[in-house]
């Protein structure tokens, strides 16, 4: 074996609640894991300002902070938390190989998938400049609608899921206006049926958002142009919702998992398995509905639960 060759037991792939979850879990079992941060430590939580719908923090805590204690609770059971990306697998064998950075290369008993998905946004630098400063861009309705009760905000999308968060936020704010690219939907008829029957969602169809506005530290409003008379105006609103999909990252396991077709990997129902033995996903790269923190959190214990069985199961076999 080759000195850049590493053999663990256990290597978990993302730094999000799933990740860490799996490797409390696993550290706990004596599983030795190692973790690989990613090219985004934390995950996605690590954009967000205020979580304050994980349960244990009454008095809310941000993103980022959260994701420093789940590191350091996965670090006082044992586990090695490391800087790097995966670049290559190769799930052919009963050893799987990782590729870390291109350069390092270890072997492992299973693997924990939990490099999550991220969220699509439209691009504009202005929505990238309020995303950044937490001052009123996202793309979770669930996990922010709460901060703009009482106000009037703006969602972009046509899918089922735009629906889905413009309805919930319509029980939160006073308005939801619903931006939607052409003249008609994408959702499916009874997700239509539900916005449009929600008297405070005002929808403008062949409407695109030009600029999200602001003071400089928060939103303040959204100036959009019909994309068929050209007119453009100005929206006032203190949040600007992004539902236009997610993007599983998982594009490098595609050639040995099952996936959907938006890239999600299947999961055996009710079970972290995929159908690669030994190969193990939690959070959001399996997760299509919820995409909560806390439910990653769940999937991370029944991978690293699971990875402990299948362990534990062929170490009984070599045994007999």
């Amino acid at each position: 074996m080759s000195d850049t060759i590493e053999k663990v037991k256990c290597l978990i792939i993302g730094s999000g609640p799933a990740g860490y979850t799996a490797a409390i879990y696993a550290s706990r079992a004596n599983m030795f894991p190692v973790l690989y941060q990613g090219t985004q430590p934390g995950g996605q939580l690590t954009t967000t300002n205020d979580v304050e719908n994980y349960p244990g923090y009454p008095d809310g805590i941000t993103g980022p902070e959260m994701m420093i204690e789940l590191q350091k609770q996965a670090e006082r059971f044992g586990t090695d938390v490391r800087d790097g990306w995966v670049t290559k697998v190769d799930f052919s064998n009963e050893v799987h190989k990782v590729w870390i950075n291109d350069e390092k290369e270890i072997h492992c008993d299973t693997v924990i998938i939990s490099t999550g998905a991220t969220a699509k946004y439209l691009g504009l630098p202005s929505e990238q400049k309020y995303l950044k400063l937490g001052g009123g861009v996202s793309a979770c309705a669930v996990c922010d609608g709460f901060f703009y009760r009482n106000q009037e905000v703006v969602i972009v999308g046509a899918g089922d899921s735009a629906c889905e968060e413009a309805h919930y936020l319509s029980k939160l704010c006073t308005k939801v206006t619903m931006l939607v690219r052409r003249d008609e939907f994408r959702a499916s008829k009874i997700m239509q049926a539900r916005v449009k029957n929600t008297e405070n969602i005002e929808i403008l169809y062949n409407t695109e958002t030009e600029e999200v506005l602001g003071d400089g530290q928060v939103v303040t409003g959204v100036r959009v142009k019909h994309n068929v008379t050209g007119d453009v105006w100005d929206i006032p609103a203190t949040g600007f919702f992004v539902a236009i999909g997610h993007k599983p990252n998982t594009d490098i396991f595609k050639a040995y998992l099952n996936l959907d077709e938006t890239g999600y990997i299947i999961n055996v129902p009710g079970t972290a398995k995929t159908n690669v033995e030994g190969v193990f996903v939690s959070g959001d790269a399996a997760d299509h509905v919820y995409r909560q923190a806390v439910t990653a959190a769940g999937t991370g214990c029944m991978a690293a639960l699971d990875a402990e069985r299948y362990l534990a199961a062929k170490e009984s076999s070599v045994e007999a």
